[in-house]
């Protein structure tokens, strides 16, 4: 079975630089002018981590969903 990610933008934190869409490999997040990004495919989430890599505000995390048993 395919792992499952979840992605969270920290809305408080984010300075809505774009740098997250922008190295993210399946596009699960896009931005529109001066807003937050926003989670929009989140099945495509590979769980990669550049997101939160290259945030400079830590304002992005990727979390393993549980599996249902």
């Amino acid at each position: 079975m395919k792992k499952q990610y979840e992605v969270v933008v920290k809305q408080d934190r984010c300075k809505r630089c774009g740098i997250c869409v922008a190295f993210c490999p399946k596009n699960v997040l896009d931005i529109k002018i001066n807003s937050a990004p926003e989670v929009v495919k989140p099945e495509e989430c590979i769980g990669c981590n550049f997101c939160y890599l290259r945030c400079p505000e830590i304002a992005i995390f990727v979390l393993e969903k549980e599996e249902a048993i």
